[in-house]
Order: structure tokens, then C-alpha cells, then sequence
């Protein structure tokens, strides 16, 4: 939802510059083969490969259309541990053999040094999203969230964003939280 609400909503009135990082899960909270969630977290693990491949071949804008793609996919179409990588790029008009990248730990490296890059900005001890931006002192910072169950209508993707940033800039701020009280709700399957 925090991808969609960005993209949609805020980076074009805001004039944002989008790059996609990963954060593997599988990475970040150790999860080992025998682990009850290994397939999931290792079916995403094996997309976020994709990804790193398709930067590689098309660069940081046709991340994001696979990024979209592959959410869409796993959210709407419930479709994280049987989709067909290959036919997600041909859909995107990527080469389908980057597929097999998903397969090829090689691209773990890669991973590991463009998530510890968001994990230095905003700390260990979060998840995702993290979403890193200049303040004004043009000081590159990054927050944890906002982890939000539905996109803001119009003013409000606005107003939420100006707090976001206007927060940055406040020194010793560092966490602000509220529990979870709601599922994510989805809306229509975006047209990706």
C-alpha cells in the first residue's frame, strides 16, 4: 500500500525520483530453510533476484515496473509461491531468461549491500517499508513506514507526505506508532 500510495498519489505532485531497494526478509530476520515461513519468504527472496537482474539489464526506472508487477501479483492475484516469473517479464516486455536469476544466489550479494544501505539510514531494528529521502539540510535520512492499510484519497497521500518530511527535519525525533487495527485493503487489481 505504501508503494501504490507513493507512486500514485504523492511522487507526481511532489516531483520524486523513485528508486526501488530490496529488503529481503529472508535476509533481514534470518529465516532458515526448516523455518514453518521459509517458502514464502524464499518465493519473495527470489523475486527481489529478479529484480536485481532487471536493474542490471534495463536500469533503476524498469524497477519499478516490476516491483509493481510482482506486488500486484502477490497481493491481489495471491499468487507469491507458483507465479511464473518469466511470464510477469514478458508481460513487462523484459527479457523472460532474467527469470532465472531467481534461481542464482550470485545476485545475493547485490541484495545484501542495497539493503544494508536503507538498514544504516534507518536501523535494525525495523521492517519494511523504509522510505529514505534528503532533509532539508540536503542530509540523507530514512523512516521505517509509514505502514498504511489503504491509499489516501487525493489531499490527504499530500498531507501524509508533508508530515512524513516535515518530521524529518525535527531533531531527536526518531519512532511514532499506533497498533494495527485493520487489513490492507487492496482495491481494484492496478492495471500492471
Amino acid at each position: 500500500m505504501t508503494a501504490r500510495w507513493v507512486v500514485d498519489e504523492v511522487a507526481p505532485h511532489r516531483d520524486l525520483n523513485v528508486v526501488w531497494q530490496p529488503i529481503s526478509l529472508m535476509f533481514k530476520n534470518d529465516i532458515e530453510p526448516d523455518a514453518e515461513n521459509y517458502a514464502a519468504v524464499f518465493a519473495t527472496h527470489r523475486m527481489l533476484r529478479v529484480m536485481e537482474a532487471v536493474r542490471s539489464e534495463y536500469g533503476d526506472a524498469a524497477v519499478q515496473r516490476w516491483y509493481l508487477l510482482a506486488g500486484t501479483v502477490v497481493h491481489h492475484d495471491g499468487d507469491r509461491d507458483t507465479a511464473d516469473l518469466g511470464a510477469m517479464l514478458e508481460r513487462l516486455d523484459f527479457d523472460p531468461k532474467l527469470a532465472e536469476a531467481a534461481d542464482d544466489d550470485s545476485w545475493d550479494d547485490e541484495i545484501r549491500r542495497r539493503m544494508d544501505v536503507g538498514l544504516e539510514l534507518a536501523g535494525d531494528d525495523i521492517g519494511t517499508p523504509i522510505i529514505a529521502f534528503d532533509n532539508a539540510d540536503g542530509e540523507r535520512q530514512a523512516y521505517f513506514g509509514p505502514v498504511i492499510t489503504r491509499v489516501p484519497p487525493g489531499d490527504l497521500s499530500l498531507k501524509l507526505w508533508d508530515a512524513l518530511t516535515a518530521m524529518m527535519d525535527v531533531p531527536g525525533f526518531w519512532e511514532l506508532k499506533r497498533t494495527r487495527t485493520e487489513s490492507p485493503e487492496l482495491g481494484d487489481r492496478p492495471d500492471v
